[in-house]
């Protein structure tokens, strides 16, 4: 791969699960990773790992919760790195409780996380794209983005607001050489069922792995210019969620 061919992808909440393992697997394909999250020792690790597959990888520690200062390290951190080819929006996180025992408090923090963070990582990185008349952008949605579950209702109206998110964007930035995709995952297993917010009780064995997911990421954002997956919906084949 030639220094032109070189491509860069950023990926937010690539500390652990499913954004780690994109990131090192697009090191594996020769693509340099700018990697976000809020933990700076994990992200390094994350960031050696990358370097050891031969590209160039760096951390760099976001608070993705301060929605009103996204944009602008986003922007930051594409000067720094360089012209991002490929933005990954994976960051996020599960809650559940049902509606009516859910504080206006978690409402917010959910929505903020998972979905107007991620609108502001995009008009991050949208005017430099535009520029160049290219780039794929991701989301991780999620199965829940479209299909309702009980007592998953905020996280449930994150996703789905993710999802016509990925949708009208990919209406909008068509003509400006830019490629949308929206991947909905059902059960992954990752650190989101440990998290306090989630209550949940799941046979984790028979969910996807993080790696599974990050071929599917990874195989959409290196398809030909010409083509684009619109909406991947990957599903454990044991059938669970």
């Amino acid at each position: 791969m030639s220094f032109e061919q070189k491509q860069r992808a950023l990926i937010t909440g690539a500390s652990s699960g499913i954004g780690k393992a994109a990131a090192l697997a697009f090191a594996k394909a020769g693509v340099d990773v700018a990697l976000v999250s809020r933990s700076v020792e994990k992200l390094a690790a994350t960031a050696e790992a990358a370097r050891h597959a031969g590209v160039n990888a760096k951390a760099y520690s976001v608070d993705l919760a301060c929605v009103s200062q996204v944009q602008e390290k986003i922007q930051a951190i594409a000067r720094d790195f360089g012209d991002i080819d490929i933005l990954v929006n994976n960051a996020g996180m599960g809650y559940t409780a049902s509606l009516s025992e859910t504080p206006l408090s978690d409402w917010q923090r959910v929505i903020d996380l998972n979905l107007t963070s991620v609108f502001q990582c995009i008009l991050g990185i949208l005017p430099g794209m535009r520029d160049r008349n290219r780039g794929t952008i991701i989301n991780l949605v999620s199965i829940a983005g479209k299909q309702a579950f009980p007592n998953w209702g905020a996280y449930c109206v994150s996703k789905a607001g993710l999802l016509a998110l990925s949708q009208t964007l990919a209406q909008e930035e068509r003509l400006h050489g830019i490629r949308v995709t929206a991947i909905c995952p059902g059960a992954v297993n990752t650190e989101i069922w440990d998290q306090e917010t989630v209550h949940a009780e799941f046979d984790r064995s028979k969910m996807l792995t993080p790696e599974i997911v990050a071929e599917s990421i990874v195989y959409t954002a290196l398809l030909p210019q010409q083509a684009v997956v619109d909406e991947l919906t990957l599903m454990p084949s044991a059938g669970v969620l």
